[in-house]
C-alpha cells in the first residue's frame, strides 16, 4: 500500500526527518488558504498521487504570489497526471499539497528497501540525486552508492559515515545525514514498510538538510498490525480491477493482453502466462485464486475478468492440491450460466477429484474446452482468441 507524499512528510516528521512546512488542500481556494497560513513569498503546489515522474508530468509548479497558487490548482484538481510511472490512463488529482519553497543548493537520492539476493535491508544513496535518478542507475550506475545492514546489527554509525562522506558531506551535515539514516531505518522496520524513499534529500543553501519529497509504501501483508496506515489508503489511486479483486481475496494484476488467466498458485500462474506468450498469445491478467478457492470465489473470478472488454478467450488451469478440482468446476459452471460469458473457456484440471471435475464439466451442457496439459491449454486458448478452432 503506498502513502500519499502528504502523509508520508507526516510520518518523517513524527521520526525527526525534516521537512518543509505544507498542507493539503481539496480546492483552489483550500490552497490559496494554505499559502497564506504558511506565510512567505514562494510556495511549491504538488498534485497527491501515487507515482513518479511527477515534476515532468506538470505535476508540479512553483507559485510565486497566491493567484499563481490557486492557478497551479485549479490546473491539477480534477484531472488526472499521466507520469512515465502510471501508464497512458493516468491517475486522478484529488488533492494538492502546498509547500513553503526552498533554497536548493544540492540535491542527493536516499532509499531503503529490501536486498532479496542478500536477504538485508539496503540503504541506497546517491549525490547524482533528483528527477533523473533513473537514469543514473541505467548509465552511470557507479554513482549509487549501497549498504546492506545486518539484521541483528542494525544500521551502524560508521555505515552512516561512509555514505554521507560517499555524498560529499562535510562537518555538521555528517551528523544530520546520520540522524536521519537512522530515523529512517527505525521507521522502515517499525512501520512494516518495503521501500522508503527521499528524493530529492536537498542541502539548502544554509547546509541543511531537508526532506523536500517522501515516499513510504507499506508490505500488503502488514497492514493488520499498522492500522493507522491502513486507514490512510487512497482507493482511487489504485486499478478498480485490483481493488475489486483484494476485495474477494483474489490476487489479481492488469496487464495489456486478450487472455484471461484463471490459476491457483503464483508460480503456476507466472508459467502459464509464459506459455500463453510462447505459443503467440498475450495474457490479459495474473490472477491467482488461491489455494483455498471457492466455487463463490471462482465465480467472482470471471465476473472480475470479464469485467475487462479486451478478453478474447479465458484459460482455467487448476492443479487441486489443497483446492479441490471438482469445487472449481461447480464454480466455472456457476460462472458461464451466472455471468454470463460469451467468450470461450478452455479448463484444464489436474489433482484432487480431477476426473470428477471433468465428468461435471462434460455433463454441464455448456460449450466449455477441456485440455490434457497446460501445453495443450495453451495451445487451444491461443487458437481460439485468434477466432481459430481448437
Amino acid at each position: 500500500m503506498n502513502l500519499h507524499e502528504y502523509q508520508a512528510k507526516e510520518v518523517f516528521r513524527s521520526y525527526g526527518i525534516p521537512v518543509p512546512d505544507g498542507r493539503v488542500a481539496s480546492t483552489a481556494e483550500e490552497a490559496v488558504a494554505a499559502a497564506e497560513a504558511l506565510g512567505g513569498s514562494v510556495w511549491v503546489v504538488k498534485a497527491q498521487v501515487h507515482a513518479g515522474g511527477r515534476g515532468k508530468a506538470g505535476g508540479v509548479k512553483l507559485a510565486r504570489d497566491l493567484e499563481s497558487v490557486r492557478s497551479a490548482a485549479q490546473e491539477m484538481l480534477g484531472r488526472r497526471l499521466v507520469t512515465h510511472q502510471t501508464g497512458p490512463e493516468g491517475l486522478p488529482i484529488e488533492k494538492v499539497y502546498v509547500e513553503v519553497g526552498s533554497e536548493i543548493d544540492r540535491e542527493i537520492y536516499v532509499s531503503l528497501t529490501l536486498n532479496r539476493e542478500k536477504g538485508r535491508i539496503a540503504v541506497i544513496a546517491s549525490a547524482a540525486g533528483g528527477m533523473d535518478i533513473e537514469e543514473v542507475a541505467a548509465k552511470t550506475p557507479e554513482k549509487i552508492l549501497t549498504v546492506n545492514v545486518h539484521p541483528a546489527a542494525g544500521l551502524q554509525p560508521y555505515q552512516c559515515r561512509n555514505l554521507a562522506y560517499g555524498l560529499g558531506f562535510k562537518g555538521a551535515q555528517v551528523a544530520e545525514f546520520e540522524a536521519i539514516a537512522k530515523a529512517l531505518y527505525r521507521l522502515y522496520l517499525e512501520k512494516d514498510a518495503s521501500l522508503v524513499e527521499i528524493n530529492p534529500l536537498i542541502v539548502t543553501k544554509a547546509g541543511r538538510l531537508v526532506a523536500l519529497d517522501a515516499k513510504i509504501n507499506i508490505d500488503a501483508n502488514a497492514l493488520f498490525r499498522q492500522k493507522e496506515l491502513a486507514a490512510l489508503r487512497d482507493p482511487n489511486q489504485e486499478d478498480p480491477m485490483e481493488r475489486r479483486a483484494s476485495e474477494h481475496d483474489l490476487n489479481y494484476v492488469s496487464l495489456d493482453g486478450d487472455i484471461a488467466c484463471m490459476v491457483n498458485g503464483a508460480g503456476l500462474a507466472m508459467a502459464t502466462m509464459d506459455l500463453i506468450k510462447l505459443h503467440g498469445g498475450n495474457p490479459a491478467n495474473f490472477l491467482d485464486v488461491g489455494g483455498g478457492a471457492t466455487s463463490e470465489r471462482v465465480t467472482a473470478a470471471f465476473s472480475l475478468i470479464l469485467s475487462n472488454p479486451k478478453v478474447r478467450a479465458i484459460l482455467v488451469n487448476i492443479f487441486g492440491g489443497i483446492v479441490r478440482c471438482d469445487l472449481i468446476a461447480e464454480g466455472v459452471i456457476n460462472a458461464v450460466q451466472n455471468v454470463g460469458v460469451k467468450v470461450p473457456v478452455v479448463v484444464r484440471l489436474e489433482g484432487t477429484n480431477a476426473e470428477k471435475a471433468r465428468e461435471m464439466l462434460a455433463g454441464s451442457g455448456l460449450t466449455i474446452t477441456a485440455a490434457t496439459d497446460l501445453t495443450d491449454a495453451a495451445r487451444k486458448v491461443v487458437a481460439l482468441a485468434a477466432g481459430e478452432n481448437a
